[in-house]
């Protein structure tokens, strides 16, 4: 029986990887120019970490996690997103004794059982930044300025900023109780899911997506328009920090994020580039995270961006990616002399940066030139027991169909004065 991928995976075949590995260049020297620096986490945690962290009215804890048990009987879950682990990893190896704010980006599979669909996958790749320790909100502005970066310098201009705030703790006490005496009587039109978010987390109704929930919901309260002094007075430093870097915005009192850690600020990035708007990167602000976890009372603010989501963006939008440089030169060896001695000039070119490539299937030569043809390789030689006697070889230009003569000991030094 032929065994083929789980439902919901893909494989990143060579023909598609460079676009990967294009983007994944492009977003670390973005990183690096912002000051944040790469984490890596397991791909698996224990799984009370998702449901501390995460929150459990979530439908990603609710329904979406892969979580089992290992053989020691220890309930493990796959990582179905990034922002726990690195808050785990920042307290398990100390990073807060360390000078503040902690800057992190990483690019992590992580795992969620849902309807396979474009741009969401059961394994899906994630970019994301967490910046801990700083209450500014002007590092909210940052990260934010570093996911539409990464778009704009790919190539995508029509991105739409909506931001809301969320408030805290302290002021969602009161408006947890406007919410729900507006949403009492319209309990039972709600969805199920809803009717359970009621007690456990009501601000998470503003989010159901189910048309039944939203038409109960036109006149709902918002969060907006209850926000303690303190989150009023960061609400509008972050718009300020955002007006100062030149990053329009439109205020959505909607966005209320799809995980309960969040606490004051909320976005999301949109592109009607793949449809509909649909939200290309998503985050916030949650300051109550780490201490919930287990650390100190630390701030932090971060996002995610889905890899594949973000592929479908450039795909739709006509975008091409480069793709990467051609092998420099190929050499085709005629005969044993021929060939022992491409061997070693191959070893030799690659020691000194030159992408450099030979047959290893016993190809005619006529079959050579074809197979350097599909490598896209620069320049072709060809080297049998008469240029080894004679010291000469011609080089041929691929583009131009050139041909030069050399001497076979200048191989090297020619090709690093084509670089």
């Amino acid at each position: 029986m032929e065994i083929k991928r789980p439902k919901g995976t893909e494989d990143v075949t060579p023909s598609q990887v460079y676009k990967w590995q294009y983007v994944e260049a492009l977003i670390r020297e973005i990183c690096s120019l912002n000051g944040y620096t790469e984490i890596r986490t397991p791909a698996f945690e224990h799984t009370e970490l998702f449901k501390r962290g995460v929150g459990e009215t979530t439908d990603v804890v609710q329904k979406e996690m892969y979580t089992f048990e290992d053989k020691a009987g220890r309930s493990i879950t796959l990582k179905p997103e990034g922002t726990a682990s690195a808050v785990r990893a920042y307290i398990e190896n100390g990073l807060f004794n360390e000078p503040q704010p902690t800057k992190l980006f990483y690019f992590t599979p992580c795992f969620r059982y849902e309807k396979p669909q474009s741009g969401r996958l059961r394994e899906h790749h994630q970019f994301g930044i967490e910046a801990f320790g700083s209450k500014d909100p002007a590092i909210d502005a940052e990260i934010i300025n570093i996911a539409m970066t990464v778009y704009k310098r790919l190539g995508i201009d029509n991105l739409k900023l909506r931001i809301n705030s969320i408030g805290c703790p302290n002021c969602r006490v009161e408006y947890n109780k406007k919410l729900k005496e507006y949403l009492s009587p319209k309990l039972g039109s709600l969805c199920e899911t809803c009717q359970d978010r009621f007690e456990k987390n009501p601000l998470r109704i503003i989010d159901c997506k189910e048309e039944k929930c939203q038409q109960q919901l036109t006149d709902v309260p918002f969060m907006l328009d209850n926000l303690c002094d303190e989150c009023s007075d960061h609400f509008a430093k972050f718009k300020e920090a955002l007006d100062t870097i030149g990053l329009e915005y439109t205020v959505d009192p909607k966005i209320v994020r799809g995980l309960d850690y969040y606490t004051k600020t909320a976005f999301e990035i949109v592109t009607d580039v793949i449809g509909a708007q649909g939200t290309v990167c998503g985050g916030g602000r949650y300051d109550g995270l780490i201490e919930q976890i287990g650390g100190p009372d630390t701030p932090g603010v971060g996002f995610g961006m889905g890899f594949e989501r973000l592929l479908i963006v450039l795909e739709k939008a006509g975008i091409e990616i480069p793709m990467p440089p051609a092998v420099d030169i190929f050499i085709a060896g005629l005969g044993a002399a021929g060939e022992k001695k491409s061997i070693k000039l191959v070893h030799e070119l690659r020691n000194n940066g030159m992408k450099a490539d030979r047959d290893y299937m016993v190809r005619s030569l006529k079959a050579q030139m074809k197979y350097a043809n599909k490598l896209s390789a620069k320049f072709v030689t060809v080297i049998g027991e008469d240029e080894i006697n004679n010291n000469k070889i011609r080089v041929k230009n691929m583009a131009t169909g050139s041909e030069e003569e050399i001497q076979l000991n200048q191989l090297i030094e020619y090709m690093k004065a084509t670089k």
